[in-house]
């Protein structure tokens, strides 16, 4: 996964000393000796997350990290505070400055590259419905949001899987100063039975549950409908930390090493809740307010008044990101016979189910318009050229391979599909220009025999060089 990472100290060797290990996991590395650069460039470059020393001259990282959360334009964007200082109250003076963790020198490799990973994945998943939002507002369906920090964090309701009494009671008594609701559980049976009954803002799992693997459990919660996107605070010992940079690589958001400060366990618990319940206000208010508006009544998939404001919106981000975006024009081959001989209704069915293929073979992230009768088109931000490749096959493959059950007497109905794509730089675009270009492509597609993909400057793909194993999501 490509990030760009702005590491900020006043000593060189250790800039130099992180530069180096982020640049061997193929990161992209900002660098910056001060606070006031540190600003100027998460303003200017608009980094995926910033590695923050404390102990700097003039502004502390303290006050830099107030200051990048206090600013909507930057709020989202994950800091780690790296320090020497091993004060518990340092720690959670870090946190509470909006800090999403607070790791400590000398910096543990296998600690630094999970949290850095988990963290870009989560902002990752904020941007998108950060930009979703921010369209939406363009056309005057909602209302711009605040940010994370603004967000309350009392009267959740916090379950916690913990074997050991002491422990248990030690962390509800002090999650009990924020009015939380806290349900207990001894081990995974019973975890699972409250996760099926009882909705959780936070779920805290030892990984030292006697006679049961606390990181399997974590990756059952985050496997589960119910808890998929709920955050995860695992609790562990220091010779842990490979098991805990596991459960981040698996999707826990957060970990506590023993003995539990509790000012510190109070500290992070309200930033899992604040995050939660900002993701879900960005998520509820956008759905509701477009769903009529913006969305084709047919299939649920967005229409091109959408696309088109949404394409632009992430044409102006590659430009400060300088990343880039893949667009895929998606036809149905001789759909016209399939209402002409099964009637209207089957044809309607067909698009419903080509709709649904297209979102099961997407990320969640990925956006899906219907822009005419069978025309749709696919963006995928943030995407190397041979994934692109693997994808536009994979759907292909998806329409092509299945038959559709439309409820027609003949039967299942075998339905293909053209595909016409193109990956867009981080140069000036207009919308039209893009999608033009992969309209051109989807001509060349069809022209081609159907039933094929067409990348501009590339041509017809060989399936056979883009396979890729069948999944819902994609890197």
């Amino acid at each position: 996964m490509s990030a760009r990472v702005l590491v900020v100290d006043d000593i060189l060797p250790n800039v130099k000393l992180l530069e180096a290990k982020l640049s061997s996991e193929y990161y992209e590395v900002l660098t910056a000796m001060n606070g006031e650069e540190a600003l100027r460039k998460v303003a200017e470059e608009s980094p995926d997350i910033v590695l923050l020393d404390v102990m700097m001259p003039g502004m502390d990282g303290f006050e830099v990290c107030v200051k990048i959360k206090e600013n909507a334009e930057s709020a989202h964007i994950p800091v780690v505070m790296v320090t020497a200082l091993t004060d518990v109250q340092d720690k959670v003076r870090g946190l509470e400055s909006g800090a999403d963790d607070f790791l400590s020198k000398p910096i543990n490799d296998t600690a630094l590259m999970a949290r850095v990973r988990s963290l870009v994945r989560l902002k990752m998943s904020t941007d998108e419905w950060r930009i979703r939002e921010n369209t939406a507002n363009q056309l005057g369906v909602v209302d711009s949001s605040a940010n994370a920090m603004t967000e309350p964090s009392e009267n959740a309701h916090i379950l916690i899987i913990e074997d050991k009494d002491f422990e248990l009671r030690k962390m509800e008594e002090t999650l009990e100063t924020d009015h939380h609701t806290i349900m207990g559980a001894e081990n995974g049976a019973e975890a699972m039975e409250l996760v099926g009954s009882h909705d959780f803002d936070l779920v805290i799992v030892s990984l030292n549950l006697e006679g049961e693997d606390g990181l399997r459990l974590c990756s059952h919660l985050k496997s589960n409908e119910r808890t998929r996107a709920v955050p995860l605070v695992m609790i562990g010992g220091e010779d842990d930390m490979d098991r805990i940079a596991h459960g981040l690589e698996i999707g826990a958001h957060d970990y506590l090493l023993r003995p539990i400060e509790r000012s510190e366990l109070l500290a992070r618990t309200r930033t899992q809740i604040r995050r939660k319940r900002f993701q879900e206000r960005l998520r509820a208010t956008y759905e509701i307010s477009l769903s009529m508006a913006l969305t084709d009544s047919l299939t649920g998939l967005y229409n091109r008044r959408y696309l088109e404001v949404h394409l632009e919106k992430l044409l102006e981000k590659n430009k400060t990101s300088k990343k880039s975006l893949a667009v895929l024009m998606i036809d149905i081959d001789h759909f016209k016979p399939v209402n002409d001989t099964h009637g209207h209704k089957a044809g309607d069915e067909a698009l419903k189910i080509f709709a649904e293929r297209l979102k099961d073979n997407l990320r969640s992230f990925d956006l899906v318009a219907r822009i005419g009768g069978e025309e749709f088109v696919a963006i995928l931000p943030d995407v190397s050229e041979r994934r692109t490749y693997m994808v536009a096959e994979r759907l292909r493959r998806a329409i092509g391979e299945t038959p559709f059950d439309v409820g027609a007497e003949a039967g299942p109905l075998t339905i293909t599909t053209s595909i016409g794509g193109t990956i867009i730089d981080f140069e000036d675009h207009t919308v039209l220009e893009v999608l033009e270009r992969a309209d051109k492509a989807l001509y060349e597609a069809k022209e081609g025999g159907r039933n094929c993909v067409v990348f501009e400057g590339v041509g017809k793909l060989n399936p056979e060089d883009h396979k890729v194993s069948e999944r819902k999501t994609v890197e």
